[in-house]
Order: C-alpha cells, then structure tokens, then sequence
C-alpha cells in the first residue's frame, strides 16, 4: 500500500512556528538592525558598520543597541499571522489562476511578492516607532511617547507615514527571498538525514537572505529617511515618495548611499533568513511529532 501523504498542520502551528523563528531571530540580530538604521539616516559618509557600532557603544551604552526592541517583538506575531496566511491566500490563488499543480519559481516569486505586499499594511505603525525610537536623535521616552506624538502632532494617519516606501522594500525582499528558495533548494543535493534537510533550509534561507536583502537595501534607505522626519504642516518633506527619493539621494550622496548600511543588514538578513527557516522548520517537525498522524 502506497503512504499517504502527510496532511498539512493546522494554521495555528504554522503561525505559532513562524512567531516563535521571528522572535528568535529578532533577539539574536537586533543590534545589528540598530547599527543599519543609524547608517542610513545619515547624510554624511559614515564611519562604516564596525566605526558605528563602536561609537554607539562608546557615546551611549551597549543598551542603545536594543532600543526600539518593543515595536518589533509586539509585531512578530500578527506579522507572522498575515504572512501566512496572505502566503496561504496568494500561492492558492496563483496555482487556481495558473492550472499548476504544485509551486514552481515563477509562482514562488509571484506569491511571495503578494504576500509581502500584503504584510507591509501591517508593519508600518510597528516600523515608524522602530525608526524613530533608533535615531541618533531620539529624545522618545518609549514606544507609547511615540504614538502619543505622532498622533498629537501628525493624526492617525501619520503612523502611516512611509506605507508606500515599506509597500516596496516588502515587495522587492520577499521576491528574491522566496524565489531564491525555491531555486538554491533544487541545486542542493537530496537530504538523506533530518540534519541534511535542516542544513539545506539553512543554506536556502541565508541565501534568499542575502539575494533579498540585495534587491531592497535601497527602498529601506528611503523608508528609514522617510519615517525618521516628523511631518511639518506646510511644510514639504525632503523624502515623501520612494521612486524620486532614490534619484535624489543618488544625485546628492552618490549610488553608493542608496546601500547605506548593507553590511549590518545583509549580517543580520541573510545569516537571520536562515535561522527563521532552520526554526520555522524545526519547530513543524516538533508539531508534527506531537500532533501525531496524519501529520508525521
């Protein structure tokens, strides 16, 4: 008798999977994030990734590294929520569209791409915090000082401020991420052991990691310069939409400040792709095992 193919876990093990790889990669790359954002608002040529780090460390404690944390850590788990299912929603729809039975590059990249896009209507308030509260500049007492501002001097709407730049990064990140996936995972050799499958999801992910942190380093210049300056009534911002933001910060400060802060982020995104997709597929596997059949 052939086996049966497993059935797919329920959504609330892939989302607690995914949740769980998220804040496990957020704890161990945060300061690395901190450094990246601190780079790309700069305007100036920057000390590079180990001169900023150190003056961080030098002129405002070790601690700096890790503010902002709260933002991200209460995003991870309706971030990862929408993630899947908008992945969910998004691969189902392009294989009923397509006739295809199964996910090939082409569906893979197109999901993804969606399903990013999807998520960054999420992220933003979360992102703006995050940014504001990482500046050199901050004088925020905390997360809520944030809001309340914002909201007091900008309205609801300003904690949306940089939707159409973070639309971008998400949509361009995903792409190359999980269509690198799909592809580094075909060439690797066949994982005959649990420890070979992890070691390929492991590779896969940094992989992807580093492509997708290569196609979006530029929009997340612009969205880190575009949440970083609090709206002025009457007054035009220097950054608003993301297309003329790049032209401009290439004519004032050269192509190369377009990847401000690439080393930090590509340290943290490419090997981090690969922890979130080592944890994510290790933590189905303990589901799995739990859960019992049909899922095993």
């Amino acid at each position: 008798m052939a086996d049966q193919p497993k059935k797919p876990l329920p959504f609330v093990a892939n989302f607690a999977a995914g949740a769980i790889a998220g804040i496990s990669e957020i704890l161990t790359f945060y300061p690395l994030g901190v450094v990246k954002t601190r780079m790309q608002l700069s305007t100036e040529k920057t000390q590079g990734f180990v001169g900023t780090f150190k003056n961080i460390i030098k002129e405002e404690g070790a601690g700096r590294l890790y503010r902002g944390l709260v933002p991200p850590l209460l995003l991870e788990a309706p971030k990862r929520a929408v993630k899947f299912a908008a992945n969910d929603f998004w691969g189902k729809t392009y294989l009923g569209l397509s006739g295809e039975k199964k996910m090939n590059q082409q569906l893979s990249v197109l999901t993804g791409c969606s399903a990013g896009a999807t998520e960054s209507f999420v992220v933003v308030p979360f992102e703006l915090v995050k940014i504001r509260l990482q500046d050199k500049n901050s004088t925020y007492a905390g997360p809520i000082d944030v809001v309340k501002q914002i909201v007091r001097k900008e309205g609801v709407l300003g904690l949306y401020n940089g939707m159409e730049s973070t639309f971008w990064r998400h949509l361009w990140w995903n792409g190359g991420y999980f269509g690198c996936i799909f592809q580094v995972r075909a060439l690797l050799p066949e994982a005959k052991t649990k420890q070979g499958t992890l070691f390929n999801n492991f590779v896969s992910g940094a992989v992807g990691g580093l492509v997708g942190t290569m196609l979006n380093t530029p929009f997340d210049v612009v969205k880190s310069r575009i949440q970083s300056a609090p709206k002025i009534p009457g007054v035009a911002p220097k950054y608003s939409w993301t297309y003329p933001s790049l032209a401009l910060i290439a004519r004032e400060e050269g192509i190369g400040a377009l990847y401000k802060g690439f080393i930090p982020k590509v340290l943290r995104l490419a090997p981090g792709g690969g922890v979130l997709l080592l944890v994510v597929e290790f933590t189905l596997e303990v589901f799995r095992n739990a859960l019992g059949p049909p899922y095993i």
